[in-house]
């Protein structure tokens, strides 16, 4: 597989790089190896950026410098608790953990030591994080003190990792974990906090993989991505340039950082431009505005459902008087945000937003972790789009491998081909790009790209305006979801709900949400006999969240009853037709339909009224046509 990088589709903005912005103008420059650990040792060491202030969280400051150090020592620790490194003992560590500092040590000490990082998602539970810490071969685990009891319930099934070497973040003062507290065991077995040590004498290739990144397999455990020192500083690189970022802008990471959102748009592009970064544990919306006013914040990494949460919070504070948002947070002399960074935000919050917080520009955007495709939005782009395609092997293809026509457009707005413009986004070239493949996962790997062709998975379609191609996603294909940022397998959330007795059959299906990306959806059919029960089957759903291994972003939002599937000649659920109709009362009059909103307890019939006060929202959103294809 050559996985030598690609452009990314992403190239600096027309006339950004003459403008100048008096938080930007100061630049460095290193002549080192793209390795990160490199890149962190350039900084820290630096005479005038060792002493520059890096990452902040509440009342913690850590320099440059110091981030330098505490990398180091925890390497020096990594190494000597994991020993001699070979195949059969590999280099492989794993984290479960929130936004802390001590997270972004981890990060630092494994590019350091030369080791591989597996940034496992703290939403899994049971099974499902047990089979992916031991899939990775890990042989240290680190675990933030609140998610402990998780990792302790599941501690003889981890595989590689000993009890002495499952180690905590203690995030309280009042706590004790004697033997197992991480940074007490770094203090006593390789030296005390604020020591500068050597860095430890390893070589390490740019194109090693640093950090394997989850997103989920169709079928079975979450697949993880690998992703190189090169992958890492690339993007940081680019991404810093497409919004001139400079060593006096700030970041605000509050999506979480083991995934490639905040480490991609967020920490690697402050680090590039030797910028800071403020840590928020986990996002708040109520929180937002205070935090941006007083770190300074410039720049901040989203993903889609946050953009409309952080509206509304700003609208419940002000009581929707815009005069007053714009004098108190636009206008506000502490407010130094320029850009916000994402997917998924639709065009109305993005105009809302972009208003509301006094914004130069926000970059709605197109991509994944595996990063073998992506676009740009900016200013002037047709509205809705997710940027322009720069990249000519990035073609929107039928199941056939042929090619969609671009879209024809109506007067009202709607595309008038949408059969025949709508297939799935795809990469036709002899190289992967950026793409690296799956972590001990080639069948994986051989599915995605095929034949010479990268499968996003991903549902598009292009908008020709003089002669540049725009694109547009559509949702996912069938056997994903994408939901809050993250793409997930709808296969496993069906297996999972096909658990409860009364369910004989399950299918579960994005379907369309009128803030960002998609909702779930299942359709089930009941055993013989049974009846639906909407408040014994949401707490079915709250058990396996709790303790049966799944996600909390994998709920239905929607259930559909049915009284049989409709199956292919292979004997497989036609999810497609269900997808395609999904809870629109207007064709699915008198199905049993039900539904949950936020703060419910329970499922409730979805009525048509639902539906039209529903419909309503999809068309202030501007999303009408994913509604009603």
């Amino acid at each position: 597989m050559n996985t030598m990088p690609h452009p990314l589709g992403l190239v600096r903005s027309p006339g950004l790089d003459d403008r100048r912005h008096p938080v930007s103008a100061r630049q460095y420059q290193f002549d080192t190896s793209p390795a990160l650990g490199a890149q962190i040792e350039a900084r820290g060491q630096h005479a005038e950026v060792g002493g520059r202030v890096f990452l902040c969280q509440d009342e913690r400051r850590w320099t440059y410098r110091e981030y330098r150090d505490e990398s180091v020592r925890l390497a020096h620790f990594l190494l000597r608790r994991l020993g001699p490194l070979d195949e059969r003992r590999p280099g492989h560590v794993a984290m479960l953990l929130e936004n802390h500092f001590e997270l972004l040590a981890l990060y630092g000490a494994c590019a350091y030591g030369g080791l591989t990082l597996f940034g496992v998602n703290t939403g899994l539970r049971g099974d499902t994080l047990a089979g992916v810490i031991a899939k990775s071969g890990a042989r240290l685990l680190v675990v933030d003190e609140k998610l402990l009891p998780e990792v302790d319930r599941v501690a003889g099934r981890l595989g590689r990792v000993s009890p002495e070497n499952i180690l905590v973040v203690r995030t309280s003062e009042a706590s004790n974990f004697g033997g197992r507290d991480l940074m007490a065991c770094v203090a006593s077995e390789v030296a005390p906090a604020g020591t500068s040590l050597d860095a430890p004498d390893v070589s390490v290739d740019p194109n090693q993989n640093l950090m394997v990144i989850y997103t989920s397999g169709t079928t079975g455990l979450p697949k993880g991505i690998n992703n190189s020192h090169l992958k890492f500083f690339l993007i940081g690189k680019v991404v810093s340039g497409n919004l001139a970022l400079g060593a006096e802008d700030r970041g605000y990471a509050c999506m979480p950082l083991f995934h490639s959102n905040a480490l991609f748009l967020g920490l690697h592009p402050a680090l590039e431009v030797c910028g800071s970064l403020v840590l928020r544990e986990r996002f708040s919306a109520s929180q937002f505005v205070p935090d941006i006013l007083q770190h300074g914040v410039t720049f901040w990494n989203y993903v889609g459902e946050p953009v409309h949460y952080v509206l509304g919070a700003i609208e419940k504070q002000y009581d929707g008087d815009e005069d007053r948002i714009l004098a108190e947070v636009a206008r506000n002399p502490r407010n130094r945000l320029r850009y916000a960074i994402g997917n998924g935000a639709a065009p109305p919050d993005i105009d809302r937003f972009i208003r509301w917080l006094g914004l130069e520009d926000m970059f709605e955007l197109y991509g994944s972790t595996e990063a073998a495709i992506s676009t740009f939005r900016r200013k002037g782009d047709p509205r809705g789009s997710v940027g322009e395609i720069v990249d000519p092997n990035v073609k929107i293809l039928r199941v056939d491998g042929s090619e969609c026509p671009p879209a024809e457009i109506g007067p009202d707005g709607k595309i008038l081909n949408y059969e025949q413009a709508v297939g799935e986004i795809c990469r036709v070239a002899p190289d992967t790009g950026l793409f690296q493949g799956y972590f001990d996962n080639q069948d994986a790997t051989a599915s995605k790209y095929r034949d010479g062709v990268y499968h996003s998975g991903d549902l598009g379609h292009l908008l020709l305006r003089d002669g540049r191609r725009f694109l547009y996603f559509d949702g996912r294909t069938d056997d994903w979801i994408r939901k809050d940022g993250e793409n997930f397998s709808a296969a496993q959330v069906s297996r999972l709900i096909q658990e409860h007795p009364d369910v004989a059959l399950a299918a579960a299906y994005g379907v369309p949400c009128h803030v960002s990306d998609e909702l779930v959806m299942v359709a089930l059919e009941l055993r013989p006999g049974a009846h639906f029960d909407a408040k014994g089957f949401f707490a079915f759903c709250e058990e396996l969240v709790s303790h049966g291994g799944m996600d909390r972003k994998w709920f239905p939002d929607f259930v559909r009853i049915v009284d049989d599937f409709e199956f292919t000649q292979t004997q497989k659920i036609l999810v497609r037709q269900l997808k395609a109709v999904h809870y629109n009362r207007r064709l699915l009059a008198e199905e049993p339909i039900f539904w949950r909103e936020r703060g419910d307890d329970a499922f409730k019939p979805f009525s048509r009224d639902d539906y039209e006060t529903l419909r309503t929202a999809f068309e202030a959103a501007e999303r009408l046509h994913l509604l009603e294809r």
